[in-house]
């Protein structure tokens, strides 16, 4: 990082922020067996030859073979270290903008993180704790996929120094799999989530709802087997047709209609607060003491350094908080980072949009958040933000009591409505 950038982060200007907020770690690893159609996340199919995947059979022996064949993946070894490389020299060179603060949580996210191999997870996670100080028992997150699963390797993850896994399985339901291009089957989920609960103690499931075809029946039978398997968070995701998707150039048939989806929503709320997991946030359900520590820091508005293709950043200042991303394209990425210049662009977040940047996740949490957090984490006063809290609870989206915002629940039901109060 130039010199003239951190003296430009460290310049005088008109926002007082009293001290930063806590610190977590985002890398990316942006490879995926098959880009699924529904998509919008930075995430690439492995081209060969340059990018080769490797699938390794249950039986041991190694052969260069298509996505979705064999039963284990991992990317080319040649490939993994280089990426490990320019991940390396991206955070060497992000050290003097995070200076003196410890690491709260890292999460480990792309892409497909678990077509890495355990020794280039453990490698990574080396480099970081060389590098940067995580705190006694800091939460770190790796996601993965059914379709690069493979007996033993969950558990090879978690001695690498993973302590929470996030399984991609979005449904149990061949039908609903094979019409979101998911690479994994019915089986493959069940058995993945099976091994991590026995490899970890905290473990998510990743599921989506209104899906082709799905009906309420459907959409109960698919929450029911995810609970079945005992997970201790759940994040379930109503399936939205994103730009620049497969999905919207072509949209695919029977997609459930808004009375429909709003019954599964009531539907899933019910079902997990019956199997003990507490909704703390619009998609998220946890048991106690079990919720997500790193994605609290994000609704928070806490601050994260986000290294890998296409990483966002968001770090605060004594008088300003900024934004970085790192350059999109992999090869590219890899490139710019060797080079000591793997940040494609930054700005500065300006006074006027830092409301709605707060609002747009704090109102997110179920249980609402601390006013103070407000000026705390933006540096502005609270009356930048008091018209707007008002004419929400006039609204009746919102409650303010004894120093604490909660939406009410038909804020949490239209929080679009709510968040856009608070755009300049």
């Amino acid at each position: 990082m130039a010199d003239d950038t951190i003296a430009r982060y460290l310049r005088p200007g008109t926002l007082q922020l009293g001290a930063v907020p806590p610190l977590s770690l985002y890398v990316h690893l942006p490879w995926c067996l098959r880009k699924c159609p529904y998509c919008d996340f930075n995430s690439h199919e492995p081209q060969a030859p340059r990018l080769p995947v490797v699938a390794t059979p249950r039986g041991g022996s190694t052969r260069t073979g298509e996505p979705g064949s064999g039963s284990g993946r991992t990317l080319d070894p040649q490939l993994e270290a280089r990426y490990l490389e320019a991940l390396r020299a991206d955070l060497e060179a992000a050290l003097p903008l995070v200076w003196g603060r410890s690491v709260h949580s890292v999460f480990i996210g792309g892409g497909t993180p678990s077509l890495f191999s355990p020794e280039a997870i453990a490698r990574l996670l080396d480099d970081v704790r060389a590098r940067l100080p995580l705190l006694p028992g800091a939460e770190v997150t790796l996601e993965a996929n059914p379709g690069t699963f493979e007996r033993e390797r969950f558990r090879a993850f978690r001695a690498a120094g993973v302590t929470r896994l996030s399984i991609g399985v979005q449904s149990f339901d061949d039908a609903a799999l094979a019409a979101l291009g998911r690479v994994h089957d019915r089986a493959q989920a069940i058995a993945a989530a099976e091994e991590a609960a026995e490899a970890f103690e905290t473990f998510n499931l990743d599921l989506m709802y209104a899906l082709p075809g799905q009906d309420l029946a459907r959409a109960a039978q698919d929450l029911r087997t995810a609970l079945a398997l005992q997970p201790a968070h759940l994040s379930v995701y109503h399936l939205t047709i994103e730009p620049n998707t497969r999905f919207a150039n072509a949209p695919p048939a029977g997609l459930p209609d808004d009375d429909l989806c709003a019954e599964m929503l009531d539907q899933i709320t019910a079902l997990t607060e019956a199997e003990g997991l507490q909704r703390y946030e619009v998609s998220a359900y946890a048991k106690p003491g079990h919720r997500c520590r790193h994605n609290l820091n994000y609704w928070q508005f806490g601050d994260y350094l986000g290294i890998g293709a296409g990483a966002h950043s968001k770090l605060s200042f004594p008088h300003r908080v900024v934004r970085q991303v790192r350059w999109r394209e992999p090869a590219a990425y890899m490139d710019r980072a060797l080079a000591g210049q793997a940040v494609s662009n930054d700005e500065e977040v300006g006074r006027r949009a830092l409301p709605f940047e707060f609002m747009l996740n704090a109102l997110r949490l179920k249980e609402g958040f601390d006013l103070a957090l407000f000026p705390e984490r933006t540096g502005l006063p609270m009356s930048a933000l008091r018209a707007r809290l008002d004419e929400a609870e006039r609204r009746g989206l919102l409650t303010q009591s004894d120093g604490r915002i909660v939406p009410t629940p038909r804020g949490f039901d239209f929080l679009s409505d709510l968040q856009a109060l608070f755009l300049d």
